[in-house]
């Protein structure tokens, strides 16, 4: 593993479950499915997580919109799930923002594709 990894353990073992998750269920069901597979197998692993996690986008004193995370671990990494084949910009860029919104580090993209468990890391350097 690389030294300068955000969290290099503990996103190898998200990492370890989602791809125990599709290793179970296989391809072709809807996100909700794999979002309450994943919420079991993070309770088996004892890993504190939280769902639709609601964040207030605000401009000054206002609130201008709301994001709801799929899953936030330990408080400290956001997993966002999606059911396709590719990473797409507009994914990339939405788990960029809930990191800015919330001031974390690290995100987590994982796609369910038809060929296996893709994810993609995503720091925010700020």
């Amino acid at each position: 593993m690389k030294s300068d990894l955000i969290y290099p353990n503990f996103s190898y073992k998200v990492v370890g479950i989602l791809y125990d998750v599709y290793n179970e269920l296989g391809f072709g069901y809807q996100e909700k499915y794999y979002q309450r597979a994943i919420a079991i197998a993070f309770n088996k692993n004892k890993i504190k997580y939280k769902e639709q996690v609601k964040v207030s986008l605000k401009y000054g004193n206002s609130s201008i919109g709301n994001y709801y995370l799929d899953f936030l671990l330990n408080d400290k990494v956001i997993l966002e799930i999606k059911r396709r084949d590719y990473f797409s910009k507009k994914y990339i860029e939405q788990v960029y923002a809930y990191l800015v919104a919330t001031n974390l580090k690290l995100g987590i993209l994982a796609n369910f594709t038809s060929s296996g468990i893709k994810y993609k890391r995503i720091v925010n350097i700020n």
